[in-house]
């Protein structure tokens, strides 16, 4: 029997803990637990059905608090409530807004009633979904540039938080009808604040954990955090003062990288994914102060410990990051060339590489209990993910191609020093012209849609490049970039 014991003890990852479990050495729920984030699990995740339903590429996926919903947004403008497990569309509606949402959030403790949006418009908006069929849009408040992210304090039915282009956070209590601005988040400097510059915000997350704190990232290289509490005492003076702020070592005075995504785990670790850069894990005691440009040399040596995960590439587009499993077991992120990448948290080694979308992978939603996962990007549908597999599927026969020409793309394009504020020029440069290429198209009759312009759109292709493919005149809504 002591023989037996010890095989088991070396069995694979999972079985382990069902035999513990069987004879009575783990308790029901731990078992739980630690058997829905086994390794075992996450090699075996595969396509479980893709939701078909909108018109242009989906920027934003959501479950709800139980698990049983998910909610979609899109650049078609279209709000989707789907039953994920039937793969069927429960209900849409048209937002209101005028240009792609980007965030869908349902609010926790409403039935399901309340979902709030925000979009490239600026605008973040309330739809209230009634029993008869009707839904009824409310603007909540405006932004100046697009608000890619939704903050929802956990929990709560009433209490969320936005950020936008403009530099601006703000506090929504859905029982006022006006919202509330925070601050502006503005560049920080060593020992004065003058002559600041507004940080053009991407992502805000709070921490479940500490539910006062939250973290925003934008155009430059540092993640704040703040306290809200602080926030309300200046909140008449406009005061910027974050109480920690984390980056990198070596990205410290880089004016040539932004952070496009932000996750919080259930141990207040903060998750950061940079553009054409890699993705940091930071551990609460790693965070260089309220003024890190003043940090000592022995504070920047802790940043030595800070936990890297790389292999995809974050360029194209404004790419979100997550953690997976019951314990934030996992790193996910998706990646310019269309794969999911999964990385253990613990020791960064890189555990799947699943084909995710033809183009790009933007955003991954874990289930709030289940070992499901879902994605969107630049194709017109939701991707559910879920462990089927019987045997554990092998990684691409080029994966180690795919990882290289992520790798030398970031290199390439790290020759090329341009500040954010020119990066986001140029993409809002191509939007423009594609916006107006899309009317002019529209005023025409007869229009022909093809697949490939996305690809050509997204990668740049010349005229001649895109004449080896099929016509790629497709509409430019399937693609828009912020």
């Amino acid at each position: 029997m002591e023989n037996f014991h010890k095989r088991i003890i070396r069995a694979p990852d999972g079985f382990t803990d069902i035999y513990r479990r069987e004879v009575g050495l783990t308790h029901p729920s731990s078992f739980a637990s630690r058997f829905l984030a086994s390794e075992v699990l996450v090699k075996q995740m595969n396509l479980y059905g893709k939701l078909d339903g909108h018109e242009a590429c989906v920027n934003a996926v959501e479950f709800n608090s139980s698990g049983d919903l998910l909610v979609s947004g899109s650049d078609d403008r279209q709000v989707i409530l789907w039953n994920w497990a039937s793969k069927n569309k429960l209900f849409a509606y048209h937002s209101g807004h005028l240009d792609n949402i980007f965030q869908t959030r349902i609010m926790p403790f409403t039935d399901d009633r309340k979902i709030v949006t925000s979009a490239g418009d600026g605008q973040v908006k309330l739809g209230l979904l009634w029993e008869d069929g009707r839904v009824v849009t409310t603007l909540l408040g405006r932004h100046q540039g697009s608000v890619y992210k939704l903050a929802v304090e956990p929990g709560s039915p009433h209490i969320l938080y936005s950020c936008g282009e403009d530099g601006l956070i703000q506090h929504f209590d859905l029982r006022s009808s006006s919202a509330t601005k925070l601050l502006c988040c503005s560049t920080l400097t060593g020992n004065s604040r003058q002559a600041l510059d507004l940080i053009r915000l991407n992502a805000i997350v709070i921490d479940t954990k500490n539910p006062y704190y939250f973290a925003v990232g934008g155009s430059d290289e540092f993640a704040r955090v703040y306290d809200v509490r602080k926030c309300w005492w200046d909140a008449a003076s406009n005061c910027d003062r974050p109480v920690n702020t984390f980056c990198p070592q070596h990205l410290i005075g880089s004016n040539s990288v932004h952070i496009t995504g932000l996750a919080y785990s259930c141990l207040s670790e903060l998750l950061v994914t940079y553009n054409d850069e890699l993705i940091y894990l930071f551990q609460k005691s790693l965070g260089l102060g309220s003024s890190p440009l003043s940090v000592t040399s022995d504070d920047l040596k802790k940043l030595e410990e800070v936990k890297v995960y790389s292999g995809h590439r974050n360029a194209q587009t404004v790419k979100g990051v997550n953690f997976y499993g019951s314990s934030d077991n996992y790193v996910v992120s998706g990646s310019d060339c269309g794969h999911i990448f999964i990385w253990n948290k613990k020791d960064t080694k890189r555990v799947r590489l699943i084909r995710g979308d033809r183009y790009i992978v933007n955003q991954l939603e874990p289930h709030p209990h289940l070992p499901i996962l879902a994605t969107c990007g630049i194709e017109n549908n939701v991707k559910i993910w879920a462990p089927l597999a019987s045997d554990v599927p092998p990684l691409p026969e080029n994966v180690e191609e795919i990882m290289e020409a992520n790798r030398q793309g970031r290199e390439d394009r790290s020759r090329v020093t341009l500040s954010p504020d020119v990066i986001m020029h140029v993409l809002r440069l191509q939007r423009r012209q594609t916006m107006a290429f899309t009317e002019r198209r529209h005023n025409n009759a007869d229009i022909v849609r093809h697949e490939n312009y996305e690809e050509s759109y997204f990668f740049g292709c010349s005229d001649d490049d895109a004449s080896s493919e099929e016509d790629s005149s497709g509409d430019p809504r399937d693609c828009n970039i912020s």
